[in-house]
């Protein structure tokens, strides 16, 4: 969707599905896994995080959002309602915060951030809610069990993408690539 007329446009249509099917890819292709669990991705989260960085809040965070139900359907892993919403289209939604800074200058980086630690947050209420009875066993409180679960794979990744990102010829190519996304 514009963000003025309130209508999706085609380049925006193809541009956002392409980069939900990369990230779909990407969330498959795991480097390395972690001791407590969770793995290291591809860059998936940044090929959504390019969305609400091209286009801006609204389509950023509504392509989040499908995303997060994408996810859910390439791998379910449900218990409640409440915990459906806050895994996917709540956790990974809110990557679509980035939105929020494609207009700022270091937009991408900053939003990035917002967005990771968006689905952070998140991650770790479901951790702290629905998931609190796997830190008995660790010598750890419910809290601490899950920011540590958390950020062990999310702000791992975060800070690989973050290094590469900031590479000034991958910098030069993500902008470009937004230029392209954008014109009209």
């Amino acid at each position: 969707m514009s963000q003025s007329s309130g209508k999706f446009h085609t380049k925006q249509l193809v541009f956002s599905a392409v980069a939900l099917a990369l990230a779909s890819v990407a969330s498959i292709i795991k480097p390395f896994s972690l001791p407590m669990g969770g793995s290291v991705t591809l860059f998936s989260m940044l090929f959504v995080v390019l969305i609400g960085y091209w286009y801006g809040p609204y389509i950023g965070i509504t392509a989040a959002v499908a995303y997060g139900l994408l996810q859910f359907v390439m791998g379910p892993y449900f218990y409640s309602i409440p915990q459906f919403f806050t895994d996917y289209p709540l956790a990974f939604g809110s990557l679509g915060i980035s939105g929020f800074f494609w207009k700022k200058k270091n937009g991408l980086i900053k939003g990035y951030i917002a967005g990771v630690l968006g689905r952070y947050f998140f991650a770790f209420l479901s951790g702290l809610l629905f998931f609190a009875s796997y830190a008995k066993g660790s010598g750890m409180s419910a809290p601490i069990y899950s920011l540590v679960y958390n950020g062990s794979y999310l702000l791992t990744e975060g800070v690989i993408t973050l290094i590469i990102i900031a590479l000034p010829p991958v910098a030069n190519a993500l902008n470009k690539m937004k230029a392209l996304a954008q014109e009209v």
